[in-house]
């Protein structure tokens, strides 16, 4: 079985990948991994500080190099969603003291706001109803992400691999809480989805060029909306549906698909 090369280890178990591991120091791969890497048609799983210099020696990635500048960043994907004319709830980004003393002057309580990189799984994710909230919100040391509420109880999780969809499943947040992780107690749930949110969330990662990632959408008064997008999504909805996520990739490889 002819393999193909991956550094980061989400393909490990897959049996046509072989994972030589993520070294920050060229010279740490062995002359034959070295050779290996520079005469693979595709690299798998770059990471973040590869996929950019993969890039520029047009070397091919999956996923692609647009996909991981937008990894654990909500204010570029925010960004490029505006670019892109995408429906998404009203954010706006607020930096120093000056600009954040102005977020009254575009939002009312309450509303949502987020530590806006490198925050995943509903950490770093807030309901702000008053102004002592506020403040404490905007003394951590980071630009204020803020968006409108929307007083919803569940979203849709999309996985889009390659340029298809692969799984999708409703995330039920639980009684107590405001957000929808899955990590916040949220339920799986695996009843029909409306076509018009899949639709979206395909027309999503194909403008932004994304073909690894998991987006969240909802609905809000008979309207689609993307959430956010996160390229380092979990499998316990696989699991559920019974997916194994591992043979699903080997598949997809074998086939060319990504």
């Amino acid at each position: 079985m002819k393999k193909v090369i991956a550094l980061d280890a989400r393909l490990r178990r897959c049996k046509n990948v072989l994972t030589l591991g993520v070294y920050p120091n060229w010279s740490d791969y062995a002359e034959q991994e070295r050779r290996m890497i520079l005469n693979a048609e595709k690299i798998y799983y770059p990471t973040l500080f590869y996929a950019d210099l993969f890039d520029v020696m047009g070397k091919k990635t999956f996923p692609s190099y647009h996909t991981y500048k937008c990894v654990q960043d909500k204010i570029r994907q925010t960004a490029l969603l505006d670019l892109l004319d995408l429906p998404h709830p009203k954010t706006r980004v607020f930096y120093g003291k000056a600009q954040k003393s102005r977020i009254l002057h575009h939002f009312r309580f309450p509303f949502v706001a987020k530590i806006p990189r490198k925050s995943a799984m509903g950490r770093g994710v807030y309901l702000v109803r008053n102004e002592d909230e506020l403040n404490r919100y905007c003394a951590l040391p980071h630009p204020a992400y803020i968006q409108e509420y929307l007083p919803i109880d569940r979203d849709v999780r999309v996985v889009v691999i390659g340029n298809r969809i692969v799984h999708a499943y409703w995330r039920v947040g639980s009684k107590t809480e405001f957000r929808t992780n899955v990590a916040q107690g949220a339920a799986i749930r695996f009843d029909a989805i409306p076509k018009a949110v899949l639709d979206l969330a395909l027309e999503t990662a194909r403008r932004c060029r994304w073909d690894d990632v998991g987006i969240d959408l909802c609905i809000h008064e008979d309207k689609c909306y993307v959430l956010e997008a996160n390229m380092k999504y979990g499998r316990q909805g696989f699991r559920l549906a019974g997916i194994d996520f591992d043979r699903l990739m080997e598949r997809m490889i074998e086939n060319r698909e990504i």
